[in-house]
């Protein structure tokens, strides 16, 4: 008989796990507190309006391609990569920066403002490509053991690689680029990992070549919530079973093992095996109740920023506005120092801005746009009052009413916000930080909490907190390596599948 799995979430770590043991003969049932699949790559239809709730582009596209072909199924997604990458719009500059992958494109955006732009940034590219092929078999794709084992894989990283570990992005960047606008620009990947680039590691400008020269970034036709209804679609017709509206409250264990799982109404779920894409250092406090775990251990750890997000549906077309669009200041640092810890909503925001119906223009009736925007805000550790939304919502639509000439309150047709609490609430995030753990040092590769339990040797985790970290395509390989953790361990159960 297969043996069976549950899988508590449905974010799309947990929807790829279920894809690939599926494929592997594993039978297995998914359980998630959320009336809709996808976690935080979601859906929200309102007002003849579509709108991507979280995730709204991808880098690192063949990792889907990886997936796909790992359960012997032709790839079912159309992608469509984004060029320009995106704009930046800097308060002082009436024009805004187009970022393209093409570096010589790339270099007029920057004429009589960087000299010898595209010597610059073909070395700093240069570097950041052999930081990712030199790491990333190493630290990103593969499973440890114990932090020891991770730092013994660590000795085999280069070692002209190890001071970018100890300084700043911003101090990378900031012995390349003269210009305060190259600088910040470049930087703006470390608000991906839901931090800032005077606290991120150099090391994390790989990000800078997954962008503009190894992949670049990707639309999904039709909407990125595509993703989860086809790896759905694919579930249903292999026999998993999705129960929603369950959320699992404590567990029932013996002999290092998990007997069940119960939920909030006293059910009991069962199975040989389970598999948490719920955040995984949460989890363990929360459900585990593990002391290492503790809310005051939870508080003291590093956690991205949470999102503050306004879903607007508009009448008219946006012309200074392209796919992806970033908003910001002329007070970068300043910004970047106070946002992580600040009380208060900010009195002039950074924030960036999605038109997905630029690509997809079905997301939105005839003659409309749909533009989702994204705040980044302190988590509710240190912001937990959030009865200033209206006002803070407010304030973006008057900046970006008047940095682009269109007024989107008169022409407002639907909108909705979602605060740090709408999301703590929504998808179960620790604080409402929107990411999980964050990067620093401490919180990377075999530092992050780990994809299999310490305890209960029927326990895996997959997600953004656990190995390899944040962001689509790396939870995507986190299925394939809590996978690998689960067939070493369990063996693999192969039989014929849908």
């Amino acid at each position: 008989m297969a043996k069976k799995v549950l899988i508590i979430g449905t974010g799309l770590g947990a929807l790829a796990t279920a894809l690939r043991l599926s494929t592997r003969g594993y039978k297995v049932e998914m359980v998630e507190r959320y009336h809709r699949a996808g976690g935080r790559l979601n859906l929200m239809q309102k007002d003849g309006f579509t709108f991507d709730v979280g995730p709204s582009f991808f880098s690192m596209s063949y990792e889907f391609t990886e997936l796909f072909k790992d359960c012997g199924i032709p790839n079912p997604l159309q992608l469509e990569e984004l060029n320009p990458v995106y704009s930046v719009n800097f308060a002082h500059r009436n024009k805004p920066f187009y970022i393209y992958k093409d570096m010589e494109k790339l270099a007029r955006e920057f004429d009589g403002l960087e000299t010898d732009f595209e010597t610059k940034i073909r070395k700093y590219i240069g570097t950041a490509k052999k930081v990712f092929h030199d790491t990333e078999d190493i630290v990103i794709r593969r499973n440890f053991n114990s932090k020891l084992d991770y730092l013994l894989q660590l000795t085999r990283v280069p070692v002209k690689h190890a001071p970018m570990m100890f300084r700043s992005m911003w101090k990378e960047l900031d012995g390349i680029f003269s210009s305060e606008e190259a600088k910040v620009i470049f930087s703006l990947v470390a608000f991906f990992l839901g931090s800032t680039p005077f606290q991120t590691p150099a090391v994390y400008s790989l990000l800078n070549y997954t962008e503009l020269e190894h992949d670049g970034y990707w639309n999904v036709k039709g909407g990125m919530y595509k993703i989860v209804e086809e790896l759905v679609k694919l579930l249903e017709a292999r026999g998993v079973k999705i129960h929603y509206n369950t959320e699992i409250s404590s567990v029932s264990s013996h002999n290092g093992k998990i007997d069940a799982f119960v939920d909030t109404n006293g059910k009991r779920w069962t199975a040989d095996l389970y598999v948490c894409n719920s955040d995984a250092a949460a989890f363990r406090g929360t459900v585990l109740k593990r002391k290492r775990y503790s809310v005051e251990k939870l508080d003291s750890m590093e956690w991205t920023l949470s999102p503050f997000t306004i879903y607007l549906g508009v009448k008219g077309k946006l012309d200074n506005l392209i796919h992806h669009n970033y908003f910001l200041g002329n007070n970068f640092k300043q910004y970047a120092d106070t946002i992580f810890k600040t009380s208060v909503a900010p009195e002039k925001p950074y924030y960036y801005v999605n038109v997905s119906s630029k690509s997809n223009p079905a997301c939105a009736p005839e003659g409309h746009e749909n533009v989702f925007i994204l705040c980044p805000v302190p988590d509710l550790r240190y912001k937990p009052d959030w009865s200033d939304s209206e006002k803070l919502a407010d304030t973006i639509l008057e900046d970006l009413s008047q940095r682009t000439g269109f007024d989107f309150k008169a022409n407002r047709v639907t909108q909705t916000i979602m605060t740090p609490i709408d999301w703590k609430d929504a998808f179960n995030l620790y604080r409402g930080s929107g990411l999980g753990l964050a990067h620093g040092l401490n919180q990377v590769g075999g530092f992050r909490p780990s994809n299999k339990d310490e305890e209960f040797n029927n326990l895996y985790y997959v997600g953004a907190s656990t190995t390899p970290g944040t962001g689509l395509p790396m939870v995507v390989i986190s299925s394939r390596l809590a996978t690998e953790r689960i067939e070493k361990e369990h063996g693999p159960v192969y039989a014929d599948v849908v």
